[in-house]
């Protein structure tokens, strides 16, 4: 069978189902609807170039590519692509030819190193390196059954410590944005960022259609937003957590465990019967929260790296 490549049309609702359809598939651990694929096709930044492809096979969309340029980060010339292809479709040409084309994109915005995350089973690292990308760090993705899996107990704030939701700061959610540009810039990675676009934080985290304010906790000290665990989650009974971390001041005092904790208290309460969550292998601290929650390893990644040129 013949396998073409193109770019999506997110407006099109087949387009986006089938990349959504894709991607839970090959990546179930990740939260992917149709909305928010058309969401990140219409409000990434404009400096990322970002770009996603599919490869069809007899008007099926067999594979899926996400590419851009990190463009926040102080390095310049860095670019990222991420390939997956529905398990039932491997072995015909489509991951490849995804593979091709995002490198010729890439190499045409200027890019000269390429990231590119991989599962970590024998199939998809041989693939990576027969296209000429060498292994870098490694991540883990967390599972955790809320339906049948105690939590730890709620715990009560220490004194000074006040416990919100993400929508408490709908009418001005600049604090968030703050805390989460902090806790991103200490994250453990090849990448560094520096996050410094509040509108386009608005745009692509903020107003995501993944995004859930009323299960995103904060933990609050003097008015100020000290540590937060943001909450995402699909049109079914999937939770995820986006992100979770603690402003440089207030940290080893427990506060994120505190919040992702409640948070997860709520999301159980909600109907959501199973969270995910990622992180760096190096990222020993939050890793042993993960473990605390009740979290088990569900499956492991490890970043690819290319050199163009």
């Amino acid at each position: 069978m013949t396998v073409m490549v193109r770019d999506l049309r997110p407006d099109v609702r087949a387009d986006a189902e089938g990349f959504a359809r894709v991607r839970r598939l090959a990546l179930p651990f990740v939260l992917c609807t149709p909305e928010s694929i058309a969401h990140d096709a219409a409000h990434r930044h404009p400096g990322a170039h970002y770009r996603q492809l599919v490869a069809e096979e007899e008007g099926e969309i067999v594979g899926t590519a996400q590419t851009g340029i990190v463009h926040d980060s102080p390095e310049p010339g860095q670019g990222f692509v991420n390939v997956y292809v529905h398990p039932q479709r491997t072995r015909r040409g489509a991951g490849s030819l995804l593979v091709r084309a995002a490198e010729e994109q890439l190499s045409a915005m200027g890019a000269t190193r390429l990231f590119a995350w991989v599962l970590d089973e024998p199939g998809s690292r041989a693939f990576a390196e027969r296209h000429g990308y060498r292994a870098s760090r490694s991540a883990y993705f967390f599972r955790l059954d809320l339906a049948h899996r105690d939590l730890p107990p709620l715990q009560s704030p220490p004194p000074g410590v006040e416990l919100r939701t993400g929508a408490d700061f709908a009418d001005d959610p600049h604090p968030l944005f703050e805390l989460d540009a902090e806790t991103m810039a200490d994250e453990p990675g090849d990448v560094s960022h520096e996050f410094a676009d509040y509108e386009a934080w608005l745009r692509e985290s903020w107003h995501h259609p993944l995004f859930s304010p009323e299960l995103t906790s904060v933990a609050v000290v003097d008015g100020r937003p000290a540590a937060f665990s943001a909450a995402r989650t699909d049109d079914t009974t999937l939770y995820g957590t986006a992100m979770t971390g603690t402003a440089r001041a207030f940290r080893g005092r427990g506060l994120a465990k505190l919040a992702k904790n409640h948070s997860l208290h709520r999301a159980r309460a909600a109907g959501f019967t199973e969270a995910f969550t990622g992180n760096d292998a190096g990222n020993a601290p939050m890793i042993a929260i993960n473990k605390w929650l009740g979290y088990e390893i569900c499956a492991t990644e490890v970043r690819h790296v290319r050199e163009l040129g």
